[in-house]
């Protein structure tokens, strides 16, 4: 990227998982920086961070603490989201959100760069990054939509515990040192860390991520199909999805079923696959090569293979999606979003 013209910018959450690999995305792409603010809680202030080899000391965040930034990239939880973006719109920077404050408000973009990038333009001031779970799945499917349409999708999840932080990456680590121990297994995080209810995650599957919702679905799967639409434009694709959380450290899953609007050939849809930005497509059953979440982990692209006609009906297919769910599920689509604001600036 060009660095004619530098930029003041701020990172609130730069302590957490997510924070942290902005961080390094931001120095990997050199990003035209002219003055970094690292913001975090009280609890955070004051410890120092090195970046772009000099010593930068976090700061509260505090509506003060966004005077003079250009673009401040959220990721410190909803709350903080909802309590300091005003505020920093107010004092002139655009917000680059990775939390699900604001991706359903219609007057905030939800943007997935190789998606829907040409929405960038109409914020007011803040810019929404998706659920991590639906980014992979519609930069996957996207291409696929322009070409053929789509009716509907069947998405199953099999999601990383580092969706969920780091203190949940622990506690798998920990449980299973208990279960190989022959220890009693203790659960204090998983599922959800707010519900007095916890289930072992080392050795399982836990269906649930995210609170339950009237409908008995959780918050998790209706995000997933919230978003899908608004991504896509297109409110009438029938969407659903159960989401799952297994013993994986980084890097999501997922099993997708979706029915096109038209006849498809399966070696185009192939080529598309492997033509689309940011996706790589790892299909050769021959020598048994499909995404694998711990070749997924550290990579920035979508992962795509098993792509299979269904047997059933004529106009479905189905495929296997991979992605690490801190990079393209969060920190990296937020920088993507940062490169296509500061380009605008350039011109």
């Amino acid at each position: 990227m060009s660095n004619q013209k530098q930029f003041n910018v701020a990172v609130v959450g730069a302590t957490g998982a997510v924070g942290e690999q902005i961080l390094k995305l931001l120095e990997q792409r050199k990003f035209p920086i002219r003055n970094l603010k690292l913001l975090s809680s009280a609890r955070s202030a004051g410890k120092t961070v090195i970046f772009n080899g000099v010593e930068h000391t976090i700061e509260e965040a505090k509506p003060e603490s966004f005077e003079g930034v250009d673009f401040a990239l959220f990721s410190a939880g909803g709350d903080v989201s909802r309590a300091l973006a005003p505020a920093a719109v107010e004092r002139g920077a655009v917000c680059i959100d990775n939390t699900s404050a604001y991706r359903m408000d219609p007057n905030t973009p939800l943007v997935v760069p190789e998606v829907n990038a040409d929405v960038i333009k109409d914020h007011n001031g803040i810019i929404a990054n998706p659920n991590c779970s639906t980014i992979q799945m519609v930069a996957a499917l996207k291409p696929l939509y322009d070409r053929y349409g789509i009716s509907r999708i069947i998405v199953s999840t099999y999601q990383a515990v580092s969706g969920a932080g780091s203190h949940a990456i622990n506690e798998m680590l920990r449980q299973t040192k208990e279960v190989l121990e022959g220890r009693e297994v203790e659960a204090d995080i998983l599922p959800v860390s707010s519900l007095p209810v916890k289930h072992q995650i080392a050795f399982n599957a836990v269906p649930q991520i995210d609170k339950f919702q009237d409908n008995g679905f959780t918050y998790e799967e209706i995000k997933m199909i919230q978003e899908t639409k608004k991504i896509m434009g297109d409110d009438d694709i029938q969407v659903t999805a159960t989401c799952v959380r297994i013993p994986v450290v980084y890097g999501h899953s997922e099993s997708v079923y979706v029915e096109l609007k038209q006849e498809f050939d399966i070696n185009e849809v192939r080529q598309l696959l492997s033509d689309a930005p940011g996706v790589t497509l790892q299909d050769d059953i021959g020598t048994q090569t499909y995404p694998l979440a711990t070749d997924a982990a550290g990579k920035l692209d979508v992962f795509v293979g098993r792509v299979r006609r269904d047997l059933y009906h004529p106009l479905a297919l189905n495929m296997w999606i991979v992605s690490d769910n801190l990079l393209k599920g969060a920190a990296w689509n937020a920088v993507q979003i940062a490169e296509h604001l500061a380009s605008e600036r350039q011109e």
